[in-house]
C-alpha cells in the first residue's frame, strides 16, 4: 500500500514527487510513456515562452545559452531531476481506471494489475487530449495532432491547421527544411497571442510567398494525398498533402477525470478542487498541473503548476497527523 501513487512525470508530477520524498512518505510516479513525455512531443528546438528559473523544480538550478530553454532542453533538464532526487518510476503503464477512497485507493493498469494507494494524484496534463476538427479522414495515417519533426517533409506538401503559437512555430520549421507550407486558419486573423519575437518572421515569411496562409478557411475533408478546404467565400478547392499537422489546440481528459469520481465545473471543463490543498471532491484524490486549468489551459503552466506538489503533500501530511 504506497502512501502516494502519482499519474503522471511532468513537471507537476516531478514536483509532487520530490515533495513526497522529502516527507519521507512511499510513493510511486507511473506515466504511459517516460519522463516529461508530453514536452517530448513537442517540436524539437522549440523556445518557451517561460525563461529557465521559472521551469525549475526541486531546487535545481535549469542551465542553459540561452534566455528561453527549448523542448528538448526541459526534457533533458527533467530527466537530470529525476536522476538527482533517485525518483521512483513505473514507466509504459496507463491508468485505466480507479476506484475506492482515501487511504485504500485501487488502480487499476491497462496491463490489468491493481497499485494501491492511499492517495492519488492525477497530473496527466492535457497535451495528450488533441481537439478534433471532426471532418472525414481526420483519422487518416498522414493527419496528426502533434508535430515534432520536420526532416520527413522536405519538398514535400505540408498542410497545417491552427492560427496559435503551435502553427506558427511548425510553418516556420517545416519551411526552413525545405518542406512546401499552407496554414489554414479558421478566423480572418492569427491570435493575438503568438509570441511576439515570432510573429514578425512568420508574417514576413507569408509576405514574400515562402509560406501560404488561407484565412477564414476550414477543412471539408481529407483523402489519401489531398485536403479539401472551403475558404470564406465559400468557394471549394483541392490541394495536394502529404502530411497534415491539425495543431487546433488541447484540452484534458474529462471522462478520466469523471470516471474516478471527480466533479467537472461545467463552464470551465476543470475538475473540481480546493486551490489551496488540490484535492478533489473525492478525498485523498489530488490533481496538479496544467489539467487544473481545464477548457482554459492557458490559466496553469509549467511556473505555476509546479508549486502544486507541495500543497499536495502538506494535506497528506496534515491528514496523517491526525489519523485521517
Amino acid at each position: 500500500m504506497l502512501d502516494l501513487l502519482i499519474v503522471g512525470s511532468g513537471p507537476a508530477g516531478l514536483a509532487t514527487a520530490i515533495a513526497a520524498a522529502g516527507a519521507g512518505l512511499d510513493y510511486l510516479v507511473v506515466d504511459k510513456d517516460g519522463i516529461a513525455g508530453s514536452i517530448a512531443r513537442f517540436q524539437r528546438d522549440m523556445p518557451f515562452f517561460s525563461t529557465p528559473e521559472l521551469l525549475e523544480i526541486g531546487g535545481i538550478p535549469f542551465i542553459v545559452p540561452n534566455m528561453r530553454p527549448t523542448s528538448l532542453d526541459c526534457v533533458n533538464y527533467y530527466r537530470g531531476v529525476a536522476v538527482r532526487y533517485g525518483l521512483n518510476f513505473r514507466f509504459d503503464t496507463q491508468i485505466a481506471s480507479i476506484g475506492g477512497g482515501r487511504g485504500a485507493f485501487s488502480a487499476e493498469t491497462s496491463k490489468g494489475d491493481t497499485i494501491a494507494a492511499r492517495n492519488i494524484v492525477i497530473a496527466t496534463g492535457y497535451y495528450n487530449t488533441p481537439k478534433k476538427l471532426g471532418v472525414p479522414g481526420e483519422e487518416l495515417p498522414h493527419v496528426s495532432s502533434w508535430y515534432n519533426d520536420p526532416l520527413p517533409w522536405f519538398e514535400r506538401n505540408v498542410l497545417i491547421v491552427g492560427g496559435k503559437n503551435s502553427a506558427v512555430e511548425a510553418a516556420l520549421d517545416l519551411w526552413r527544411h525545405g518542406a512546401r507550407v499552407r496554414v489554414v486558419h479558421r478566423g480572418e486573423k492569427l491570435s493575438t497571442g503568438i509570441k511576439y519575437w515570432i510573429l514578425p518572421d512568420f508574417e514576413n515569411r507569408v509576405k514574400d510567398g515562402s509560406i501560404v496562409l488561407s484565412l477564414k478557411t476550414t477543412v471539408q475533408e481529407f483523402r489519401p494525398g489531398v485536403s479539401v478546404l472551403r475558404d470564406g467565400a465559400g468557394k471549394v478547392s483541392e490541394h495536394p498533402t502529404d502530411a497534415v499537422f491539425t495543431l487546433i489546440g488541447y484540452e484534458a481528459d474529462t471522462r478520466f477525470l469523471s470516471g474516478c469520481g471527480i466533479d467537472i465545473v461545467e463552464e470551465t471543463g476543470a475538475p473540481r478542487h480546493d486551490p489551496g490543498t488540490m484535492e478533489t471532491n473525492v478525498p485523498g484524490l489530488y490533481v496538479a498541473g496544467g489539467l487544473v486549468g481545464g477548457r482554459f489551459n492557458n490559466v496553469v503552466f509549467i511556473e505555476n503548476g509546479r508549486r502544486h506538489g507541495k500543497q499536495i503533500v502538506d494535506s497528506i501530511t496534515r491528514h496523517r497527523s491526525v489519523g485521517r
